[in-house]
């Protein structure tokens, strides 16, 4: 029988191997280290970025509440007026004034209090209204602040009734 030689070559057959396989210590101990630096330095940039998006998710919601209550002045042609009842409420009333019984829809619970995400709170300096045209009077802003990191982010209700996150 002729001699044959294997399909597949084995560690032994590849030059510089010898019968020696697997990782040397040096070999090991670069990769870990390697691995060290990059987790050093990606898990903070992770963190801050997820931090920043929660903010904005945060914001996103009261800019959403706000075109919400705009609309709702366009619809009905009526005036809405916007009120920050404590710091992780709003409520929407259907007159000039935040006086009255709140505007009760799928979004807020029976008293008419629209809750924010958890860990958000907002406040505001005087009360929108929205009118039939859906301008907005007095122009302000709401300052969006997340409890756990203290960040914050700014929602703008020009008196166009243009409602942005600057």
């Amino acid at each position: 029988m002729p001699n044959r030689r294997p399909i597949f070559p084995t560690l032994r057959d590849c030059p510089g191997r010898g019968s020696r396989s697997g990782f040397s210590l040096v070999e090991l101990l670069v990769v870990i280290a390697i691995s060290g630096i990059v987790i050093g330095v990606g898990v903070p940039m992770v963190l801050s970025y997820y931090h920043s998006v929660q903010v904005t998710t945060g914001a996103q919601q009261v800019r959403t509440l706000l075109n919400l209550a705009r609309q709702i002045a366009l619809d009905q042609k009526t005036f809405v007026c916007v009120q920050v009842s404590t710091p992780t409420q709003m409520s929407f009333y259907v007159n000039t004034t935040c006086t009255g019984t709140p505007w009760v829809g799928s979004i807020t619970d029976g008293a008419g209090n629209i809750r924010l995400q958890p860990g958000f709170t907002v406040s505001a300096s005087d009360s929108p209204v929205f009118d039939y045209l859906g301008r907005a009077l007095p122009g302000m802003t709401y300052t969006v602040t997340n409890s756990t990191t203290a960040s914050t982010l700014t929602v703008s209700v020009a008196t166009s009734g243009r409602v942005t996150i600057p």
